[in-house]
């Protein structure tokens, strides 16, 4: 899942690093299945807690009274709080509802809030996999996380 993204990495001289909740340190363990993304991973986190989200990455405790911690503005806080801890290019961070439990009537199961830093700049991106199980959610997440990883690293 991650073998072009280490690859781009490794030619671009670049590091990533993740702030995972919902994927529970999934993408951590998709991408060190490459060989050679020591090169470019450094470590990440699971912030699962929103005591970790807010100790390890930095999450405002007002970001979570006031939004959550599966919102826009957790992701990108997330995300940006990962890279300046871990001191990478790239940061991307995973927070949502991966059930079957959870969720409310804006973000019902299945939402995730995706955030990306890109050497200062951060966006974050709501995902809704409808009808998906918990795994087939994590899975999806850690593609797009590839897939931005790989589209990012390519502007750089």
């Amino acid at each position: 899942m991650f073998d072009k993204a280490v690859a781009l990495l490794k030619e671009k001289n670049l590091s990533v690093t993740f702030a995972e909740s919902c994927t529970g340190g999934l993408m951590a363990k998709s991408i060190t299945d490459v060989p050679g993304a020591s090169n470019v991973f450094p470590g990440s986190a699971v912030t699962y807690s929103n005591g970790v989200k807010i100790k390890l990455t930095n999450v405002s405790r007002e970001t979570i009274d006031k939004y959550t911690e599966v919102s826009y503005q957790c992701a990108r806080e997330m995300a940006s709080g990962a890279a300046g801890y871990f001191g990478t290019d790239i940061a991307v961070s995973a927070t949502g509802y991966a059930g079957p439990g959870g969720g409310n009537d804006n973000d019902p199961v299945g939402t995730v809030y995706v955030g990306v830093y890109v050497r200062g700049r951060c966006d974050a991106y709501r995902l809704y996999y409808k009808d998906k199980t918990r795994d087939e959610i994590r899975n999806a997440v850690c593609g797009f996380a590839a897939y931005m990883i790989e589209s990012e690293a390519k502007k750089l």
